[in-house]
């Protein structure tokens, strides 16, 4: 394996400081492109160079590549709540695309023929079959979902035009946290930092969205996958690149869990009391969702450490524990 160096955008995020952290462990070099309007400083790592920087600002863009001449882009950087682009299509379907072909753009004129795409599996809003494999119909769920498809399509005319080489990765629920990363948004909307602001007395209560769904408690079955798990599989997939050919896997732990059951799991890893109240269903939730990963497993040799709900919890539960204010606990 080659040494290379990474441009990583929103490396200042969740997913994307983990990865930073990911590929310095695996010996590569890190460039980390971020605004800050949702990441923090504090949690790139310490031997990445870091940039401030926006992708809708193309020139910005440049400067790093003329400066840094990284050999591999991984991109996190993008607006993720599909909530929020049910009701702000434009900021989903009009930046997270911009900023994208800006981005695009500016490796074809570096020559950088090398691209990781943090996607979605909110691609797959009405799948035929379960759990959901690549080959499932694409039916994009939001606007966000839309959003990360026209880029996937981007991606196949930069292969084709300029044999730039790519990877999808599309996955439902980042979770889980490092030793020194974790999760930390304002307003927070995940499920388990939920979950675990009740137990450290920041929350009144939990909400659980429906209980009357086909599953076995009732309750929504999602899919989880712990965060150095799925940066891994960014690292794996940007390895592969080097033998060429441009690829998609899906992303998942191989089994679904459901919001009692992560609520439940909660009690058990922090000893504390949860409250949880039922609400009405939201809508547009299905009964379950669970990704294939059967592929990346068999040609990559992806292996996730940490397939079990404990483990993910357990994880985070340190981390938010050790960090109550998220990074402010440490400023």
């Amino acid at each position: 394996m080659s040494v290379m160096k990474v441009l990583v955008t929103g490396g200042a995020g969740y997913i994307g400081s983990v990865a930073t952290e990911e590929l310095m462990r695996a010996g590569h070099e890190a460039v980390v492109f971020d605004d800050l309007s949702l990441g923090h400083r504090e949690a790139v790592h310490p031997s990445a160079a870091f940039v401030q920087g926006d992708l809708a600002d193309r020139s910005a863009i440049d400067q790093v590549m003329r400066e840094h001449e990284p050999e591999g882009v991984m991109h996190f950087a993008s607006k993720t709540l599909v909530g929020e682009s049910m009701a702000e299509p434009f900021l989903y379907l009009g930046d997270n695309v911009t900023n994208a072909s800006n981005l695009l753009q500016s490796m074809v004129d570096h020559g950088v023929k090398k691209f990781i795409l943090s996607s979605t599996a909110n691609l797959f809003d009405d799948p035929e079959s379960m759990p959901i494999k690549e080959t499932e119909r694409i039916v994009p769920g939001s606007p966000y979902g839309e959003s990360k498809y026209i880029i996937e399509r981007m991606l196949h005319w930069m292969d084709e035009i300029y044999d730039m080489k790519y990877c999808c990765l599309r996955y439902f629920n980042a979770a889980g946290a490092s030793d020194e990363r974790g999760e930390d948004h304002t307003p927070e909307y995940h499920i388990i930092p939920i979950v675990l602001q009740v137990a450290l007395g920041q929350r009144e209560c939990v909400t659980v969205f429906g209980e009357d769904y086909a599953t076995p408690d009732g309750s929504c079955v999602r899919d989880y996958i712990h965060i150095k798990d799925l940066a891994s599989a960014h690292i794996l997939a940007l390895e592969d690149l080097e033998k060429g050919g441009s690829r998609k896997y899906n992303l998942g732990n191989g089994n679904g869990f459901s919001v009692k059951e992560v609520i439940e799991t909660a009690r058990e890893i922090t000893g504390r009391e949860i409250k949880a109240v039922m609400g009405e269903r939201r809508a547009g939730d299905p009964d379950v969702l669970v990704a294939d990963s059967t592929t990346i497993i068999k040609e990559l040799g992806w292996k996730p450490a940490h397939p079990d709900l404990s483990s993910i919890v357990e994880t985070a539960w340190k981390w938010h524990s050790s960090h109550p204010n998220g990074y402010r606990s440490q400023a």
